[in-house]
């Protein structure tokens, strides 16, 4: 019988050797799951191109009613979440990176990348927490007679695509315009724009407007 030339000397030094680097790659490979910084979330995803537009023409068409009796209040918000974390901070804490908050859930540190217009904030204070739908165009598009509760339960979604975290003189340039009238600065945006736009108005039942559906109708085939 032939001998191989490999003694059990041999193999057990090259097991020991394999052994010993995968004991080397594990831990590496711990290590760096351990201190990499923790990639920023995102609001829960709208649907996709086809979908949306099928949500968008289920839409009901129709004038805008009128802003008469319209007050944030009508809209409470900031909710509280869990301890003392409100929904502004919760949203901070999920939309930014290497976010630290104090003691009473304050964001203290981190940086928030704002989708709208391509900008990073290291300030907090900097960071505004947006509708999509704004709540004085819901209120004209059908929140008028929604109960308070359920007012209280859209100025507060984290489980649609309602809430960003985006720059304060943004989101203050926005207003309360619809798409029609206001689209992001960032145009590799405005496709998510439109999707979450549109499903933000087609869980809630809310109108839109003939402008409004025409400026998504645009979006949605232009930019996605």
């Amino acid at each position: 019988m032939k001998r191989t030339g490999f003694t059990v000397t041999a193999l057990t030094t090259s097991l020991t050797a394999g052994l010993a680097g995968t004991a080397l790659i594990t831990t590496a490979l711990i290590t760096t799951a351990l201190t990499a910084p923790p990639a920023a979330a995102d609001p829960p995803a709208p649907p996709g191109k086809a979908a949306t537009l099928e949500h968008l023409a289920a839409l009901t068409v129709a004038a805008e009613g009128p802003s008469t009796g319209y007050s944030r209040e009508k809209f409470p918000h900031w909710s509280t979440v869990t301890g003392s974390c409100n929904t502004r901070e919760t949203v901070l804490k999920r939309d930014g990176t290497n976010v630290r908050t104090d003691s009473s859930c304050a964001a203290v540190s981190g940086s928030w990348y704002s989708p709208y217009d391509g900008a990073t904030w290291k300030q907090a204070s900097d960071v505004d927490i947006d509708h999509m739908v704004p709540l004085a165009e819901a209120w004209r598009s059908g929140a008028r007679s929604w109960t308070t509760s359920r007012r209280e339960a859209f100025a507060n979604d984290r489980a649609s695509a309602q809430l960003w975290a985006v720059t304060d003189n943004v989101n203050q340039s926005k207003g309360d315009q619809d798409p029609a009238e206001w689209t992001p600065s960032r145009t590799a945006f405005r496709c998510m724009y439109a999707r979450s736009w549109t499903d933000v108005k087609y869980r809630y039942g809310l109108t839109v407007d003939s402008a409004e559906k025409k400026a998504l109708t645009s979006l949605v085939n232009g930019s996605c």
